[in-house]
């Protein structure tokens, strides 16, 4: 399974569909395998959509990201985990240890001003709804 976080320095970027790159941590369970620092010189949609398939992403984690890329990325199949914040080694530790994942996201990771609007999108375009919001 590969899990990419979109960084912004050290952080998770605040918005990803201006995001320079991505960090791709593969896992053989909750076992980190490799890594490597993905740059992402698309600035077209469905080109940056696809550059998430061709890393061979599962999951990605990021903040803000617009409706219509949201939904091409789960059409590819991509489980996303959007309005995520805080510096992406404790988020890729919270990813690991199951704390980013149903019931809900802990406040600390929550982008601010996004509480009540969680989401998180599953790939092969099934959405699951967390709190509230619409889509």
């Amino acid at each position: 399974m590969k899990v990419a976080l979109s960084v912004w320095g050290e952080r998770i970027s605040p918005v990803f569909d201006t995001a320079a790159s991505v960090l791709v941590v593969t896992l053989d369970g909750a076992q980190e395998t490799g890594r490597s620092t993905e740059p992402l010189r698309e600035t077209f949609p469905p080109r940056r959509a696809a550059r998430l398939v061709e890393l061979g992403v599962d999951v990605l984690i990021c903040g803000a990201v617009s409706r219509p890329l949201a939904s091409m990325i789960a059409s590819y199949g991509i489980e996303l985990v959007p309005f995520v914040s805080g510096e992406a080694e404790e988020v890729l530790a919270a990813w690991l240890s199951g704390g980013l994942r149903a019931p809900g996201v802990p406040r600390r990771f929550q982008m601010p001003g996004c509480y009540g609007m969680r989401r998180r999108f599953r790939g092969r375009g099934q959405k699951r709804w967390r709190t509230g919001g619409r889509l």
